[in-house]
């Protein structure tokens, strides 16, 4: 069997896996945040922080439990980090530096899993455990929070209630995300991960020198990383380490993991809007954008430029040889097109077209199907601007679901889609302009990709990396924890914003001039709407960066 033929029965299991289990996931994440009824656990967590679990919030203070939420985590995760040397399975390192703790704790709380450290060498296995594995669940609550709420929004009418935070936190943590990492946690250590709390083993290699092989609670930390699209490695080197990914069927699982929730919320959608036909469309757009990323990207790679490549039929430079080149493609386009940022593969060692790719993903908005809760939300957006457009080519006051797309719903949804590239061209920007752009190793278009790569990660709470560059100083911490900040939490202020002008709508009747948002036409127009955004607000930096080095 050859790399190609693997390679493309391997992508066709995994869309058969995800098809299969779309219907009944989605049902089940239905169930679970629109139940009314409460678990034994879930009231006594609701009588020890006073919430009423039957009072409903609106989307200002929707919006200001999320970001108080999200602020107590930072400082928390911060301050452990800060005084990690005094607790309990410190394994004897030293507190990580300021500039490390504030860019790591923003990042894990941010969903984004940015990484400027080694894992196995900076954390201990307490912060591993209660500091970024609990975020890993909770960031991802947030973000399927904020799309339900988004969804509550259109579902509703002359109301101003979106649901309850903490209620949705909670269950989504309980419901959803706790019973499958436990038991994908049991998977991965059938398939070898590492789970236990050894500070290390010495061994003797294959040359007759000891090596110190670090242990730690791998396997609970990775499907969680993969489930909640977050990225964080245990190790340096993620999911290429052999304690993280051991095999190709764990590979395999990762990814089934990390498209799991993103493919199945516009079941959700569907459900609670009442048309699961809607739910169908968005799941069609987000099929059609994978699909093109993930074949464009094995191409790349499978007919690499250069002689190497041409000569033994790939580019295996920077590549695991138990995934071969098509699988670790597939990974990559699968967590550029996600939030997840984790990788099996170097991606600074991809050909120049196939990196390329890694960054239109995230470019794209990560919707594709983007992060657990930001990819429905970023789509619906995009859907919201494709009908307000196709309002304008014929005349008529847009509308979505029974709703006006009015001035005040465009202006939430532009401002959304303006955040991102305006973080990551100033911030690349300002990168060159303070000389923080230098690297050691690349000049040219591939040191300006690597910087550009850097910002569209970081803005786009992804998390992956090109390496070429030292990221773990001041400015770099400092920047990119800005980016990931703002690139978080300004858009979810809209999509709250937006959710709360659409709940207090009264329900518009479809007429005969009413656009069909169910149908392929709309489809392939949310698709191009998508594109045609991201190549004219990008293309430029684009050019000056991979096109120019690749062509």
């Amino acid at each position: 069997m050859t790399m190609t033929t693997a390679g493309v029965i391997f992508v066709l299991t995994l869309v058969a896996a995800i098809v299969a289990v779309h219907k009944p996931f989605g049902d089940y994440m239905f169930r679970a945040v629109s139940g009314t009824r409460q678990s034994r656990v879930e009231r006594g967590i609701f009588r020890l922080i006073g919430v009423n679990p039957a009072a409903e919030q609106t989307w200002g203070v929707y919006a200001r439990s999320v970001l108080a939420f999200s602020a107590i985590s930072l400082l928390f995760l911060y301050l452990f980090q800060r005084v990690q040397n005094h607790l309990w399975l410190s394994l004897g390192f030293d507190p990580v530096v300021p500039h490390g703790a504030w860019n790591t704790a923003v990042s894990f709380v941010t969903n984004t899993n940015w990484q400027s450290y080694s894992g196995e060498s900076t954390m201990g296995h307490l912060v591993q455990m209660a500091g970024l594995a609990v975020q890993n669940f909770v960031s991802a609550a947030v973000g399927i929070a904020v799309a339900v709420a988004l969804v509550r929004g259109f579902a509703r009418s002359r109301t101003g209630q979106l649901g309850n935070f903490w209620v949705d936190l909670t269950r989504i943590t309980l419901r959803i995300l706790l019973p499958i990492a436990v038991l994908g946690a049991i998977a991965l250590m059938i398939g070898g991960a590492v789970q236990n709390l050894s500070g290390g083993t010495d061994v003797t290699a294959l040359t007759g020198g000891t090596q110190t092989i670090t242990g730690g609670p791998v396997a609970s930390q990775e499907v969680i990383k993969e489930l909640g699209t977050n990225g964080g490695g245990f190790y340096n080197v993620n999911s290429a380490h052999p304690f993280e990914n051991p095999t190709t069927w764990t590979n395999w699982l990762e990814i089934f993991l990390i498209l799991l929730i993103p493919f199945s919320l516009p079941r959700v959608f569907g459900r609670m809007v009442g048309q699961n036909r809607q739910g169908y469309a968005i799941a069609a757009v987000m099929g059609i954008l994978a699909f093109a990323s993930v074949a464009i990207t094995n191409i790349f790679e499978l007919t690499g430029h250069g002689t190497v490549p041409q000569a033994v039929g790939a580019a295996m430079e920077g590549k695991e040889v138990r995934f071969d080149v098509s699988n670790s493609a597939t990974f990559a386009a699968a967590t550029t097109l996600t939030s997840t940022g984790a990788v099996n593969s170097f991606h600074d060692s991809f050909t120049s077209l196939g990196g390329m790719m890694t960054m239109v993903n995230m470019m794209l908005g990560e919707v594709a199907p983007g992060g657990t809760g930001s990819g429905l939300y970023g789509l619906l957006i995009l859907a919201l601007i494709t009908v307000f457009v196709a309002g304008l080519m014929v005349g008529r006051t847009p509308e979505y679901l029974g709703k006006k797309i009015g001035s005040r719903e465009i202006k939430f949804a532009s401002l959304y889609f303006l955040i991102t590239p305006i973080l990551v061209l100033s911030g690349t920007a300002a990168a060159f302009a303070t000389g923080n752009n230098s690297t050691a190793l690349n000049v040219g278009p591939h040191g300006l990709s690597e910087v550009l790569y850097a910002f569209t990660s970081a803005s786009n709470n992804n998390g992956s990396a090109f390496g070429g560059i030292t990221v773990n100083t001041t400015w770099w911490d400092t920047a990119l924890g800005l980016c990931m900040l703002l690139g978080r939490f300004l858009p979810l202020i809209f999509v709250l914003a937006l959710a709360g002008s659409l709940a207090r709508q009264a329900p518009t009747p479809a007429s005969e001039g009413t656009l069909p948002t169910h149908r392929p036409l709309f489809i392939g127009m949310v698709v191009g709407v998508t594109v045609v955004l991201v190549a004219l607000t990008f293309l430029p930096a684009l050019a000056l960066g991979p096109l120019a080095e690749g062509l």
